[in-house]
């Protein structure tokens, strides 16, 4: 019955409360210690990158932060190799901030800022685009804002869908739980009951 379920329920979480605790935190010490390896926060922000719905806006909201910066530092007169390596350092991203490094350097040798990002394959085709249009029109620093105003609102969008997704899953999730403890808190009470009667 339920009430039988609640119980043994019960009775495990308590016999391995303490494992499940030490687990945890052996987990969590075991992650922070290879993230602090090299290459780990890379190969991490790259598994990011990669999860189905989430890595993209991630990518798209890091994309977003780098032009909203790099639009800012151009259009108060910093130059580009120099703004390129200001706005990796403002990033979250140590894969993005990689991707920038290489980038600073290819547009010191003389690339086009389109051309050193679309050769990374990281940064999305439509900001490369938006990008090269702005630079063959001499408007930059304005379309980068452009592209910042594009995709914070897709990320604000995409994530306003996932919420209203993923609120009604969580209220049926916790509607069951609580009918499941109330039929196991009162069916022994009516079973009583029907005994007595």
């Amino acid at each position: 019955t339920a009430t039988t379920i609640l119980i043994a329920l019960g009775t495990t979480a308590r016999a391995y409360v303490f494992l499940g605790v030490a687990a945890l935190v052996l987990a969590a010490a075991g992650f922070y210690f290879w993230s602090r390896r090299e290459g780990a926060q890379e190969r991490l922000d790259r598994w990011k990158m990669r999860m189905p719905l989430f890595g993209e806006v991630w990518t798209k909201y890091q994309v977003a932060q780098f032009s909203r910066v790099l639009g800012t530092l151009l259009t108060g007169g910093i130059p580009l190799v120099q703004a390129l390596e200001t706005s990796g350092r403002s990033l979250g991203s140590p894969l993005l901030k990689k991707t920038l490094d290489r980038t600073s350097v290819l547009v010191r040798e003389g690339k086009s800022l389109s051309a050193s990002l679309a050769s990374t394959g990281i940064i999305p085709d439509l900001a490369v685009d938006m990008m090269e249009v702005g630079e063959s029109t001499g408007a930059l620093p304005q379309m980068l804002t452009s592209v910042a105003e594009f995709y914070e609102e897709d990320v604000s969008t995409r994530m306003t869908a996932a919420l209203s997704l993923i609120e009604p899953v969580i209220m049926i999730f916790m509607g069951a739980f609580v009918a499941f403890v109330l039929v196991a808190l009162y069916l022994p009470i009516f079973s009583l009951a029907d005994t007595i009667r």
